[in-house]
């Protein structure tokens, strides 16, 4: 059974508008708290003669809470982007990743790329009044059908729905200086976090300009003008754009064509948990960061996060997090179980902010609140996160995500590493969120 976290989220909304923690509830109901903890993350449902105590607890009819038990969830959705430089690989990418993930059981739709088919019709930059009303019509058309293809998955039978993008909203961003872009904003009504962050994970793809430059051609599609140097400046620009996201993995040409689709199609199957989601991460203790210097960079985006820590099963973590910047912000949920010192599972989702405040009930009150800004840098390739803390004014700590645990890690020559502290407890969040 896959987690229900509608059904637990109804049994959350209940309990606390009784005023009750799980500790409490647990009590009246004769359960531990942990059994209340699985049923609210989803991943366990309460038997019947529990049911009955809760339907009991809460006026409410039995029938309709066992209704509720034994309806099928939703389908569970999940949209990422694949982008990349001109000339990258993003047309075999999607026959590759359609063939993966169908055959993992995953039902696979495909937003097309917004661009070939407004250039392919007529409509471009060199036949628009300016370059901004080009990108205004772009972005519009982008962003609805998303939401056309995201009406259309919820409204497809239960199971896992992989919606990829040929490209995102934050593409356009690479042709656009920054009055276009914050007008474009303007008018949609909308902020760089909430376009960014509203895509599940972002995959690269580098492109053959850089590294394979051979194979680099604009004869396949008619909406591809770029020189060489045009279209590795391009690719640069690009993932500046998406540098920031949570999840975005650069892709590039250091193996042969079906070599880099492989990978690509791991760090998916990774990101999505198949088998499990398990992540390898690298941390460093680093000398404190030259700020202006990590601000100068275009790749790369500062972010400020606000951490809490929930009360949770033995085992496991739980936290809830705010991400964004300039008053505009998302919300996660996360649950983790390590592995080793190296590797732990972890499963993430979205929250809104009604049930990420109502998550802030449940804050484990022996640990603090952690806040801290993140310098999110890309940099040859690799994926970099840079943590402040406010206590810290001489060191920080560097992260990296890792597919394998020989893997090359390649460090700016503007950061200086002290030591590695993967594994130490005295430097991980829940560690440093210690009372």
């Amino acid at each position: 059974m896959g987690n229900d976290y509608a059904f637990g989220n109804t049994l959350t909304r209940l309990r606390t508008a009784r005023g009750l923690t799980q500790a409490e509830l647990a009590a009246k109901l004769g359960v531990t708290d942990k059994a209340v903890s699985k049923w609210e993350n989803g991943r366990a449902k309460p038997g019947l003669d529990t049911l009955r105590r809760l339907a009991a607890l809460y006026d409410l009819p039995v029938g309709e809470l066992l209704e509720l038990r034994e309806r099928a969830p939703a389908g569970e959705i999940t949209k990422i982007v694949v982008t990349g430089g001109p000339c990258a690989g993003k047309s075999t990418a999607m026959s590759w990743i359609q063939n993966a993930f169908s055959q993992m059981g995953y039902t696979v739709l495909f937003v097309p790329e917004t661009a070939t088919e407004l250039i392919g019709g007529g409509v471009a930059p060199w036949t628009c009044r300016s370059n901004l009303d080009y990108q205004r019509c772009q972005m519009k058309l982008q962003l609805e059908k998303e939401r056309v293809f995201r009406q259309a998955a919820e409204g497809m039978p239960g199971g896992r729905i992989l919606i990829v993008c040929d490209r995102g909203a934050l593409d356009n961003r690479a042709y656009m200086d920054e009055g276009e872009f914050a007008a474009v904003l303007a008018e949609l009504g909308t902020n760089e976090v909430e376009l960014r962050d509203g895509y599940d994970a972002v995959f690269h793809l580098v492109t053959a300009a850089k590294g394979a430059v051979e194979f680099y051609t604009t004869a396949n599609n008619a909406a591809r003008t770029e020189t060489p140097e045009e279209a590795a400046a391009l690719d640069d620009r690009l993932i500046a754009a998406w540098t920031g996201h949570p999840h975005l993995r650069v892709i590039g040409n250091t193996t042969g064509f079906e070599e880099k689709m492989r990978r690509l199609i791991a760090e998916i199957a990774a990101f999505l948990g198949e088998p499990e989601p398990v992540e390898l991460e690298r941390k460093y203790l680093i000398a404190y960061p030259d700020r202006a210097w990590l601000e100068a960079q275009p790749n790369c985006r500062r972010v400020e996060i606000i951490q809490t820590y929930l009360n949770s099963a033995e085992g496991e973590e739980v936290r809830v997090r705010q991400r964004g910047s300039d008053g505009h912000y998302v919300y996660y949920k996360t649950v983790k179980r390590r592995v080793d010192d190296l590797r732990r599972v972890e499963v993430e989702r979205r929250l809104t902010q009604e049930e990420y405040l109502r998550a802030l009930m449940e804050a484990d009150s022996t640990r603090r609140q952690i806040r801290k800004t993140r310098y999110c840098l890309t940099y040859d390739g690799q994926y970099f996160e840079i943590d402040l803390y406010p206590f810290w004014q001489d060191q920080a700590i560097l992260e990296i995500e890792l597919r394998r645990a020989d893997e090359e890690i390649r460090f700016p020559p503007q950061i200086r590493i002290l030591r590695e502290v993967t594994g130490e407890e005295a430097y991980q969040n829940a560690g440093l969120a210690r009372i």
